[in-house]
């Protein structure tokens, strides 16, 4: 169906036909049950601080031995939030919280070249997250901290920081 079909069903409707509907997908898909429970009651500090947990469980765990360190929780969270519609401001703290773990980590480990590599991606999509919301101003003094720190561990692909950094 496509939305124009779909604009003119809902026309057809009468309210009471349509808050059915609605009720009817709220029941039938988790999708829409989250959806309307973040929008009319968004909690999104305990959201955030849950996640911040995930992400710190994932590189040093308290349940077993080996930390999986995937890059993939924390893009997971963060595109879930992004769909949600969460505040910029928080999804960026996220986004930066995940750098820093992952830096904490990589100071106690001997990374592979793979984890290197998608700490960069990471970074250039927080970057590019905060620029195009307008939030870089509150986060560059904790970039800035980053980028030295990255630098500092001479990272086999701290060039491509120092590059990203050159851009702003």
């Amino acid at each position: 169906m496509s939305k124009r079909a779909l604009k003119k069903y809902l026309a057809e409707l009468g309210p009471a036909e349509l808050s059915e509907q609605i009720l009817d997908l709220y029941e039938r898909f988790p999708v829409v049950k989250t959806y309307y429970d973040f929008a009319f009651n968004p909690k999104e500090d305990k959201l955030i601080q849950e996640a911040k947990s995930r992400i710190g469980e994932e590189y040093f765990p308290k349940r077993r031995k080996k930390a999986k360190a995937r890059r993939s929780v924390a893009q997971k969270l963060i595109k879930h939030y992004t769909t949600l519609g969460m505040e910029p401001f928080l999804l960026a703290d996220l986004m930066g919280y995940n750098l820093e773990t992952a830096l904490k980590y990589e100071k106690t480990r001997n990374c592979p070249a793979a984890f290197y590599t998608s700490m960069y991606k990471s970074c250039r999509e927080w970057v590019t997250f905060m620029v195009q919301e307008g939030v870089y101003p509150e986060f560059q003094e904790r970039f800035i901290s980053y980028m030295r720190a990255v630098q500092a561990g001479n990272w086999p692909n701290s060039y491509d920081f120092a590059a990203l950094e050159e851009q702003l």
